[in-house]
């Protein structure tokens, strides 16, 4: 949730085409003469803002590539030259073959148990798509229920989201097609196998909850204009009631707020379906309003909201409810966040604290059987602690070392819950938790063509620009680690909207990590490893602590002898393509090859398409002007620095990126080949019938990979035949 004629490249110089490009003409040395890009036109667009003028030539480039004509002729000349680049690197036939490998094995999904029956996704290795199966008892026979490898012929459409109902009867799922943000929701009846004719469109960013067996809640867009399908903006979100069996026009209205068109809203309905709880948001900011709906007396009173939390000032996430009792995980008074819960009978309802506050961030918790698991992270990684429903008589959960425990689903009553451990050397296994014995037992487990205990995994903590100390996970090779020689090494970072970078296993990384490079990711401020002040340190008129962060990262792996002197490569998505784009500017000096992926490069006008409204509670709003001044201070495509060496970049993107609108890209590439910025390529690679990452095909999540890995290999000296 992101015009006159003139020469790329440099002047005077013989322009070549996409089809006259041959591997003399690539730069395989930082010697050779720059490349000379396929041809941008220069708008004349100037805005004053805050009284300064901002040029915006590129601004034609922000048209739908599905409905311009000019930009989708600029994306086919920028792709066919930069495919051509990319076919020349010596190291891309060896990525492209150790990530296939290292993708290639068994993998499931998290079993979700409605009545006696587990449904999860298996991926046999190499299919673009994961199918969903279904087995009657735990050690029942598996039974395919869904297979969108048959979808599109490109592997393109995608099975999303899936919820069975109370009871396994039917499943609800959603479709995703081409990367896009949006969804078109069907149902399975589960006995049979057939989908049924329900068909539901325009949801997006929505949960899916049923009530009992015959219909569920879920969250809804108004339809589109048509023309913007994939850049208005998101506003008036609502939550529907639809009954199987009955077309979505005849769905009922649960709740909107038609005053407030900004809010988004959806439902979780409690397992024992007495109550559906609403959260409402107003942006990106885990602060939300919490209403329930006492389906009892549904009947009577129709869908009658109850206040349980007002105001958007804390988070507030629903771990479960029992009869009129709910319990939630928040930061209310707990910036490193506490359990409590609320008894909706009392006269006037007041939450308990159950679980106080501790040093360690408790990210999640379930109430399972009679006991609740509660999910904590220390510096950015997982342990788990099994505790009463009263908070007390606790015991801890071994897990296999530094990584990510997830899932830990389930309802009261249960003797059972799932969870998957990963970390950097280890994929996902899935383990089966007995609650009344703590007896932990192995689901799933994937069998790799490598040996974890070959690679190290260790966290290092490095020093800020302001003192403020800064966790880092670093994963090479022991070998490599026991030589104690500089390698091309990698560095990834995000930083922001409270999410936490955490342990977990990349093909890629691997594949990086194998060729005998160092991989390192930097858990920065903005992000939610320790709480709302680690957040709040990284956002606003802060989001510079952010960068000097990432800056640090870099220096300090440079002068501990990890990094090559001229072997540091830069890769972040999404707000970390920001991060990218904005510390190339900052230090280009310090980086040999930069890739920033799906990237929000345009700070100034980022607000004004699909989800990128949102983003103000992180980055502020671009027509105020105390924010104006920080966005204008570092948006990288308003900063690049004319005559000034840059590292290699290779820009990512997608055409179905509803989220962050390649336009940012487009715009940002543009304006990189238009400056004077060195021999290093700055390129574009633009995926087609893709989005902001959910959903892609295996097999071009393959390449994406390859090419990158071979990218940075090229600008660092990594050799992995060698």
């Amino acid at each position: 949730m992101v015009r006159l004629a003139g020469l790329g490249g440099a002047l005077g110089m013989v322009l070549l085409t996409a089809s006259s490009l041959s591997a003399q003409d690539m730069p395989s040395t930082q010697n050779r003469e720059p490349l000379v890009y396929p041809e941008t036109r220069r708008g004349d667009v100037v805005d004053t803002l805050f009284g300064e003028k901002i040029a915006d030539p590129y601004r034609w480039l922000e048209a739908d590539v599905r409905r311009d004509p000019d930009v989708a002729d600029w994306v086919a000349r920028q792709s066919a030259f930069t495919d051509a680049y990319l076919k020349t690197l010596p190291q891309r036939a060896w990525f492209q073959q150790r990530i296939s490998a290292l993708t290639d094995f068994e993998r499931f999904g998290l079993p979700t148990k409605a009545g006696r029956r587990y449904f999860y996704t298996r991926n046999a290795g190499l299919q673009n798509q994961s199918q969903l199966f279904v087995r009657d008892g735990l050690s029942g026979t598996p039974r395919l229920l869904i297979d969108p490898n048959g979808w599109a012929k490109d592997g393109a459409t995608a099975l999303d989201d899936w919820e069975p109902s109370d009871k396994g009867r039917y499943l609800l799922y959603s479709v995703q097609d081409g990367g896009s943000d949006w969804r078109v929701l069907h149902v399975l009846d589960v006995d049979t196998g057939k989908v049924m004719p329900d068909e539901l469109r325009w949801v997006k960013f929505s949960r899916f909850s049923w009530i009992g067996e015959e219909g569920f809640l879920y969250s809804r867009f108004p339809a589109p204009k048509p023309g913007e399908t994939f850049q208005s903006r998101n506003y008036n979100q609502a939550i529907w009631y639809h009954r199987l069996g009955t077309p979505q026009s005849a769905d009922e209205l649960v709740y909107a707020t038609p005053d407030h068109p900004e809010y988004g809203h959806s439902a979780k309905v409690t397992q024992d379906g007495r109550l559906a709880v609403i959260t409402s948001t107003i942006g990106t900011d885990a602060r939300y309003e919490v209403r329930v709906i006492d389906l009892a007396a549904r009947k009577r009173a129709g869908w009658r909201t109850q206040a349980v939390v007002t105001g958007f000032t804390d988070d507030w996430r629903l771990v479960e409810g029992a009869g009129q009792r709910l319990w939630f995980v928040t930061n209310q008074n707990a910036p490193r966040f506490r359990l409590v819960s609320i008894d909706l009978t009392q006269s006037v309802p007041t939450f308990a604290e159950v679980v106080p506050q501790r040093d360690d961030i408790l990210e999640r918790a379930g109430v399972i059987g009679s006991s609740l698991v509660l999910n904590y992270m220390r510096d950015a990684a997982s342990h788990a602690e099994i505790v009463s429903v009263d908070g007390k008589t606790p015991r801890t959960l071994a897990l296999n070392g530094i990584g990510t425990a997830s899932g830990f689903r389930g309802r009261p009553g249960d003797p059972e819950t799932f969870y998957a451990f990963s970390s950097f050397n280890r994929p996902a296994s899935i383990f089966r938790l007995d609650m009344r014995t703590g007896k932990t037992e192995v689901f799933a487990e994937p069998k790799m063509d490598f040996s974890p205990d070959d690679i190290a995994v260790e966290q290092r903590f490095y020093t800020s620009k302001d003192g403020t100390r800064v966790p880092m996970f670093l994963v090479r090779r022991k070998d490599v680690a026991a030589a104690g020689k500089p390698v091309p090494t990698l560095l990834y970072g995000y930083g922001g909207f409270d999410i936490a970078l955490t342990p977990g296993y990349s093909a890629s990384t691997m594949a990086w990590v194998q060729a005998g490079g160092a991989y390192a990711m930097a858990n920065l401020r903005g992000g939610g490893e320790y709480g709302r002040a680690w957040h709040d340190a990284g956002r606003g008129a802060n989001k510079q602590n952010v960068f000097d962060d990432f800056i640090a990262a870099g220096e300090y792996l440079k002068a501990q002898g990890i990094a090559a002197k001229d072997g540091l490569a830069i890769q972040g998505r999404s707000n970390g393509g920001l991060l990218i784009g904005a510390v190339t500017n900052q230090r280009p000096d310090l980086f040999a090859a930069a890739v920033p992926q799906v990237g929000v490069m345009d700070m100034l006008r980022f607000d004004r398409f699909t989800a990128g409204r949102y983003w103000v509670d992180d980055y502020g709003y671009p027509d105020r002007a105390t924010d104006f001044k920080v966005l204008r201070a570092y948006s990288p495509y308003h900063n690049i620095r004319e005559g000034t060496a840059y590292p290699a970049i290779l820009v990512t993107t997608a055409d179905t990126d509803d989220r962050v609108v390649p336009g940012h890209s487009f715009k940002y590439a543009a304006a990189l080949q238009h400056a004077a910025l060195g021999d290093k390529p700055h390129l574009i690679r633009i995926d087609m019938r893709a989005g902001h990452g959910s959903g892609k095909p295996t097999d071009k999540a393959i390449e994406e990979s390859a090419d990158v890995l071979a990218f940075m290999a090229q600008w660092t000296g990594l050799h992995p035949e060698k």
